[in-house]
């Protein structure tokens, strides 16, 4: 018996004074192996549960699935495992404490030429484990691209040719059945290649991780194409295998399984959890996805009913509320950047991410219908709102300001990205930072804005970042990107709301 991948830490919630933890293991035949487990008493043995076997080609892979609790107690605790002869230590917070977050997003390389240019690969996953070592984190939320599917269009000689085909001629083809074992093998086995580099791998091992996707854990820029592609056989039979992947490596679910936090009454992904003091909500943006909608009404339904749901400050409700937005909510109106698009190397990848945005025009009514039940949110039950978000390959702060009924609401958003893909080039940083809008008035009284990084002049981080969040005793989050080759981290407090502020006067966007 290989261990091929694994063991992967994922959080299942907050229960009975303990956090629910599984850990995923994938091995090279039908037995797995064991794992001894201790938390405050005598090592046992926790028992496996298999989710997936597959046969991709030659390989064989089985994935299996082990469940546990950590006590928590009225101190910061520690619990020890051990599998295949190392042992390893599982870090949990205080009971009813808010949790020490790393958050990152953008795990991969988009092509090979990228990959092979960068001269450490993995730098930022090594100083986010320093970091760890240091004082460890509790959480580490992965907003999305957890891994890049882009090489699949070479490697596969089935899917290859098929986009080879003009494209009406394409779109009307049924996926043969060497392409879809072709894709199903490729998603199968892309995990376990990709997350067992050691320096990734040894994280996913110690700190327990909160996922969500993104369009590359799928292709990139899916759901924004055109109706024919996104409803073609081959394009469903892609986004198929990269659900099922999902489903199993990412949330750690067998067929027919949901995942303890998502919430009740959605066919999706969206997930949902109390920890202590702070929320969390990692929205699936990609499963309903078309280029008119992120998410489904009814989607929108259960996200909304689950935040009424939650009690208010005065009633023992969360301070902070963390929400996991892909796309970054707060960014610059892009039609200035389409309208210019021809100045630009990549063109194509470049229009379809400009699709893919909030800011795009199909969906701003979408995206101010959100912002207005998370400003209605914050206003009635005292909790601030975050937005967590990546994608776009830079760090940025936005913030949300409202005026209305007088409350003076602010919703902040920590952009991080990426921890492994490069910065976008020179060019495009240069045309982000001097000539995009950094504000823009999205309704009567409510303005959204690219502030400057805290201690610069400039609006972005133009090199890979990650992002740690750590709690302190009078309820705020000190927001840390730490930087490629910068020896200090840019520094933003995000404080919980202040019932005694009385709201400022918003100046017109410039």
């Amino acid at each position: 018996m290989t261990i091929r991948l694994g063991p992967v830490l994922n959080f299942r919630g907050c229960v009975g004074g303990a956090w629910k933890l599984s850990a995923l293991v994938a091995t090279d035949d039908g037995k797995p192996p064991a794992l001894e487990f201790e938390s405050g008493g005598a090592p046992g043995t926790i028992p496996a549960k298999a989710i997936g076997g597959f046969k991709a080609g030659r390989a064989e892979l089985a994935l299996w699935r082990y469940d546990f609790l950590v006590k928590q107690t009225a101190a910061a605790g520690a619990a020890r495992y051990t599998l295949d002869g190392t042992q390893r230590t599982i870090q949990v917070p205080a009971l009813d404490a808010a949790p020490r977050i790393a958050y990152a997003s953008c795990n991969g390389f988009s092509s090979l030429k990228l990959m092979k240019s960068t001269k450490v690969p993995y730098a930022l996953w090594e100083d986010l484990a320093r970091k760890h070592a240091a004082e460890p984190f509790h959480l580490l939320l992965l907003g999305g691209d957890q891994l890049y599917t882009d090489s699949m269009w070479e490697e596969l000689e089935a899917l290859a040719a098929w986009a080879a085909l003009p494209t009406n001629e394409g779109v009307k083809r049924e996926a043969p059945a060497s392409l879809r074992q072709q894709v199903s093998n490729f998603f199968r086995t892309l995990y376990p290649r990709r997350w067992s580099q050691p320096e990734i791998a040894e994280a996913l091992a110690c700190i327990p991780t909160l996922m969500m996707w993104d369009d590359h854990d799928i292709m990139d820029g899916w759901g924004s194409y055109d109706k024919a592609l996104n409803e073609c056989d081959v394009y469903r039979c892609i986004f198929g295998s990269a659900r099922e992947a999902f489903a199993r490596y990412q949330l750690q679910c067998a067929d027919a399984e949901t995942h303890p936090l998502a919430l009740p009454g959605q066919k999706q992904f969206t997930l949902g959890c109390r920890i202590g003091p702070l929320a969390v909500l990692a929205l699936d943006m990609r499963s309903e996805r078309t280029a008119d909608r992120v998410l489904s009404q009814e989607s929108w339904k259960v996200v909304y009913d689950w935040l009424d749901a939650l009690p208010s400050v005065q009633d023992g409700g969360p301070r902070h509320l963390f929400v996991m937005s892909s796309i970054p909510v707060i960014y610059p109106d892009f039609a200035l950047l389409e309208a210019a698009l021809g100045l630009f190397p990549g063109r194509q990848e470049l229009e379809d991410d400009l699709k893919d945005h909030w800011s795009s025009v199909t969906h701003r009514q979408e995206r101010l219908r959100f912002i207005h039940r998370l400003l209605g949110f914050g206003a009635r039950s005292g909790c601030r709102v975050t937005l967590l978000s990546g994608d776009v390959h830079v760090g940025a702060v936005g913030v949300v300001r409202s005026q209305r009924a007088g409350a003076g609401e602010v919703i902040n958003q920590l952009t991080s990205s990426g921890i492994v893909h490069p910065a976008p080039p020179g060019m495009v940083l240069f045309f982000l930072e001097n000539v995009l809008g950094k504000a823009a008035e999205d309704d009567r009284d409510i303005r959204s804005e690219i502030v400057p990084i805290p201690g610069t002049r400039n609006h972005y981080i133009g090199a890979r970042n990650w992002l740690a969040l750590a709690p302190d005793g009078e309820n705020r989050y000190w927001a840390n990107w730490y930087t490629e080759a910068e020896s200090h981290p840019y520094v933003k407090v995000i404080h919980p709301v202040d019932f005694n502020m009385q709201p400022a006067k918003i100046a017109p966007a410039q």
